[in-house]
């Protein structure tokens, strides 16, 4: 069973959330950090044995001397990897996605492949948790082939739990596409209810059940309420607006272990995202 967390902007508590869930569980989890572009997980778990193993894309090669500027990669390429001008062909490394087109295509076999560093993918335990994180090297762009390769990480032998980059871009549809659900971390503010709608346009595209977390309970007003009621989208948990929590994040810990009694909070959502899996799993009663 794979639950994504995932919000509309950086800094709602969608990692404490995350964390939480793999550590209130009981049994192997697998904790994937997909927020590659800045990981942080790793940080307040203690893992060991650590293993790296690099991520790369295959990129084209032109050799000049068989290219006849004919077009064809060009036309081919939907991103503008690979340009065309009247003496040759030339690469654009950071626009190209990998597909290969250009190489097959080509007519006299000018292209080749070489493969790009894009980042790399570590692996590391923690008690029953199990964590993979993504880092997407300097520099680089692409990161949606580096949050595939966390992803495939999953062997499927307990709770998978994602944690999925901010916003609505590439990488996020990446991470959470084909979990079974989805919860949303939002703060009650105007800036986290807007972000929240634009999260929320996109997880319905995907077709995907979900819920609201609502981090900082509290602190703010009831816009995000009131919105999740209009919209008919459960509230699933609301984390309090306390010191405490800051504190214990600034020291580096995890929230249920810092603060155990939230512990059982935790534990029933995750009773509440198995129940929401299994009810989008069964068939409708006009499919009966």
């Amino acid at each position: 069973m794979i639950f994504a967390v995932a919000s509309g902007k950086g800094g709602t508590g969608k990692t404490t959330v995350a964390l939480s869930l793999a550590l209130a569980a009981e049994g192997p989890v697998e904790l994937l950090d997909c927020d590659v572009e800045e990981p942080n997980c790793h940080l307040f778990l203690h893992v060991s044995s650590v293993r790296h193993e690099a991520v790369g894309l295959p990129v084209p090669v032109v050799d000049p001397a068989r290219c006849d500027a004919c077009g064809v990669c060009g036309e081919a390429c939907q991103f503008g990897g690979i340009v065309v001008l009247p003496h040759g062909a030339h690469v654009v490394p950071s626009l190209c996605h990998g597909c290969g087109a250009c190489a097959r295509l080509c007519p006299t076999g000018a292209i080749s492949e070489t493969v790009r560093r894009l980042g790399e993918v570590v692996e590391g335990e923690c008690g029953t948790v199990h964590l993979v994180t993504g880092r997407l090297d300097v520099g680089q762009t692409l990161a949606p082939p580096v949050v595939r390769a966390v992803r495939r990480r999953a062997n499927g032998a307990g709770l998978v739990v994602v944690d999925a980059p901010p916003g609505t871009s590439c990488p996020v549809m990446a991470a959470v596409r084909d979990a079974d659900v989805a919860v949303l971390v939002t703060e009650p503010t105007p800036f986290g209810l807007n972000d929240l709608e634009l999260a929320v346009v996109a997880l319905r595209r995907l077709s995907l059940p979900f819920g609201v977390v609502v981090n900082r309970a509290g602190c703010g007003d009831r816009r995000v309420h009131n919105y999740c009621a209009a919209e008919e989208i459960p509230i699933l948990l609301e984390i309090p607006h306390d010191r405490r929590i800051a504190e214990a994040y600034a020291r580096g810990e995890a929230l249920v272990e810092a603060l155990p009694e939230l512990k059982p909070d935790f534990r029933f959502l995750l009773d509440r995202l198995r129940a929401m899996s299994a009810a989008a799993k069964e068939p409708s009663h006009a499919n009966v």
